[in-house]
């Protein structure tokens, strides 16, 4: 029985055996065994036997340097663009396209500090803690997934960014004391960006609007509106005009009852300094 990729569907499974053919193809013109190769590239015979299987996403490291070692003039580097979109789960993609495509973003969080807004090593703290624990393999496929998203802050359109997060995730130290210091730290830096404003919603607020769950809101270039909720097993996009509506009403009142940005930001560097 085959084992397909963690998360894939049938097209993105069908590229990652593609690239593995392709990767097999280039080493076996060179008479290299997938020891030698995985020896050259600096990683496992395992690792490359996995790839050439398309059982594993291979990392842009791993493509630049076999099209290096075999010699390949392109045509394995040439490949990551497709290994990116095809390497994370289809539903991971399905958000990330929305979130390019965006104008404004909304995101309210109450565990955790946002996806967009994680350090590597906090995203890895999250998804370590998750029961029953995901397989190495699974980890670092989710960690990446996490962290491509966020290459949406470095787009020349970047959308407008609204984040409302709880006190409580500031405070809880999820991954230890270093990994939070460094997430708050991360927290600041992105705060500061123009087209960011990250709101603290503190503990001790008497009214809170936001006691259904996390929300997000995604406003689209052509002028549609599309929320994204998370919780337990549940992933979920919704579009339908009455849904939304009452998540716009809803995460409109929390933003009014957290800090303003200056004053979030203030209160995450005196969080940091008690960290």
């Amino acid at each position: 029985m085959s084992v397909e990729p963690y998360g894939a569907d049938e097209e993105s499974a069908a590229v990652l055996r593609t690239v593995g053919r392709v990767v097999k193809m280039c080493r076996e013109r060179e008479g290299m065994t997938q020891a030698g190769l995985g020896t050259a590239i600096r990683y496992s015979e395992e690792q490359v036997s996995s790839v050439e299987r398309g059982r594993r996403a291979p990392t842009e490291s791993f493509l630049e340097a076999a099209d290096r070692v075999l010699d390949a003039g392109g045509l394995i580097a040439g490949l990551k663009a497709d290994v990116e979109k095809a390497r994370f789960p289809k539903k991971v993609r399905d958000l990330a396209k929305l979130e390019a495509e965006a104008v404004e973003l909304c995101a309210y969080a109450n565990h955790v500090v946002h996806g967009l807004l994680q350090t590597p090593e906090y995203a890895r703290a999250i998804y370590g803690m998750r029961r029953p624990p995901y397989t190495e393999d699974h980890l670092d496929e989710l960690v990446d997934a996490r962290l491509a998203r966020q290459k949406i802050f470095e787009q020349q359109s970047a959308p407008v960014f609204s984040f409302v997060q709880e006190e409580v995730t500031l405070r809880r130290p999820l991954g230890g004391r270093m990994v939070m210091r460094k997430q708050l730290e991360h927290l600041l830096q992105v705060g500061r960006r123009r087209n960011v404003e990250i709101q603290v919603l503190p503990t001790d607020r008497e009214d809170h609007a936001g006691l259904a769950g996390a929300l997000q809101l995604l406003r689209l270039k052509e002028g549609v509106t599309v929320g994204h909720i998370e919780v337990q097993l549940i992933n979920r996009l919704i579009s339908d005009p009455k849904e939304i509506q009452v998540l716009e009403i809803r995460y409109g009142i929390i933003r009014s009852q957290a800090l303003t940005p200056r004053e979030s930001l203030a209160f995450i560097e005196k969080v940091l300094g008690e960290t």
